[in-house]
C-alpha cells in the first residue's frame, strides 16, 4: 500500500506495535485473562490507527489531485468540507487559492475579449481615413489639378492625419485608465480657469462654425485639472459637432456642500432616444450619425469622471439640443 511507503507513518506504526506487544507480554505474565484483554485492546487500537491514517491519506491524496489540476489550469474546483487542524487549514488555503485564480482567470478573459474588440474597432476606425488618404494621394498625383484643388486636397489630408493622431492619443489615454496606471491628482482651481483651460483649443473651431460659447461658473474644483479638462473638452467638442449653425454652447459650473456640478448644453437636434443608453460606449456613434468622429471622446470623458468619484449623464432638453451633467461628489468625513 502507498500508505506504508511513508517513512514517518512506518516509524510510528512500528513504534505503536512494539509498545503494544510490550504491554501485552507484561499483561500475560501478570494474568493470562488480562493478557488476552490487553492483546485485543491493542489490536483494536492499531486497527483504528491504521483506518484513521488511511482516511487522512485519502484526503491528502485528494488535495494532491486537486492541486495538480490547479497547476494544469483547472480553477473550477470547490472544496466544501473543511476539517479541523492542519489539514483543514490546508484545505481552506487551497479553496482560497482556487477562488482567487478563478477570479483572475475571469478578469483575464474579460480583458482579452475587451482587447480583441478594441483591436477590431481600431482596425475599422482607422481603415476608413486611411482609405480616404490613399484616394486623396492618388488624386493629388494627377497633373491636371489646379492650385486651388491641390490646396483643398492637402487640407483634407492634414485633417485626416490629425484625426488619426487624435485617435491614437485618445486610445493611449484610455488604455492607461483601463490598466489603472494613472493616478489622479488632488488639485484646486477656480471653475472659471478650469473651463478656460478645457475650451481654449475649441474657440477657433467654434467660431469657424458660426457658433458661440457662454460660460457661467462659481466655486472651486478639487481634483485632477488636466484629466478633468480633457473630459470637459471632449464633451464641448461633441456639442460643437452636433450643434446647429449660429447655435450656442452653454457651460455652467456650480458647487454646493455635497458635490460640484458642470452642465454642458447645445442647441442641436439632440440625441435619438435609441442612442441615449449607449452614448458613452466606446466607438458608438449612433445608428444614423454621419459625423467624422470616432465615438471615443465621450467614452474617455466618462472614464475620467468615474475615476474621480463622479457621475455623468446625458438627456435631451425639452426644446432642442442635448444636456450633459457631470457631478463630482465631495468626500464627507
Amino acid at each position: 500500500m502507498k500508505l506504508f511507503k511513508n517513512k514517518e507513518i512506518r516509524f510510528w506504526l512500528i513504534a505503536i506495535i512494539v509498545v503494544s506487544l510490550i504491554f501485552t507480554i507484561g499483561a500475560f505474565i501478570w494474568n493470562i485473562y488480562f493478557g488476552f484483554f490487553t492483546l485485543l485492546l491493542c489490536t483494536i487500537l492499531v486497527v483504528i490507527y491504521i483506518i484513521m491514517l488511511k482516511q487522512k491519506y485519502k484526503k491528502i491524496s485528494k488535495l494532491s489531485t486537486e492541486l495538480n489540476k490547479i497547476i494544469h489550469g483547472d480553477y473550477k474546483l470547490t472544496i466544501s468540507e473543511f476539517d479541523e487542524g492542519e489539514l483543514g487549514l490546508l484545505q481552506s488555503e487551497i479553496y482560497k487559492l482556487t477562488v482567487m485564480l478563478r477570479e483572475q482567470q475571469s478578469s483575464l478573459e474579460k480583458d482579452k475579449k475587451l482587447l480583441e474588440n478594441m483591436i477590431a474597432d481600431i482596425s475599422h476606425q482607422v481603415k476608413t481615413p486611411l482609405t480616404t488618404i490613399n484616394l486623396l494621394i492618388a488624386k493629388l498625383s494627377k497633373k491636371d489639378l489646379t492650385d486651388e484643388e491641390k490646396a483643398k486636397v492637402l487640407s483634407d489630408l492634414y485633417e485626416l492625419i490629425y484625426q488619426i493622431e487624435w485617435l491614437i492619443e485618445t486610445l493611449l489615454k484610455m488604455s492607461k485608465l483601463d490598466a489603472k496606471t494613472t493616478s489622479f491628482k488632488k488639485e484646486s482651481i477656480e471653475y472659471d480657469k478650469l473651463i478656460k483651460i478645457a475650451t481654449s483649443a475649441l474657440l477657433v473651431p467654434i467660431e469657424i462654425r458660426n457658433q458661440t460659447i457662454s460660460i457661467h461658473t462659481e466655486g472651486t474644483f478639487h481634483g485632477d485639472i488636466l484629466w478633468t479638462a480633457e473630459a470637459i473638452r471632449n464633451i464641448v467638442k461633441n456639442s460643437m459637432e452636433h450643434n446647429k449653425e449660429f447655435g450656442n454652447i452653454k457651460v455652467v459650473a456650480t458647487e454646493n456642500e455635497l458635490y460640484s456640478q458642470i452642465t454642458i448644453e447645445d442647441e442641436g437636434q439632440g440625441i435619438k432616444e435609441e442612442d441615449l443608453p449607449y452614448i458613452f460606449d466606446r466607438f458608438y456613434k449612433g445608428k444614423k450619425d454621419n459625423s467624422k468622429g470616432f465615438g471615443i471622446g465621450l467614452a474617455l470623458a466618462r472614464m475620467i469622471v468615474i475615476n474621480q468619484n463622479g457621475t455623468i449623464k446625458v438627456e435631451n432638453k425639452p426644446t432642442s439640443g442635448a444636456k450633459f451633467t457631470i457631478k463630482f461628489y465631495k468626500q464627507i468625513i
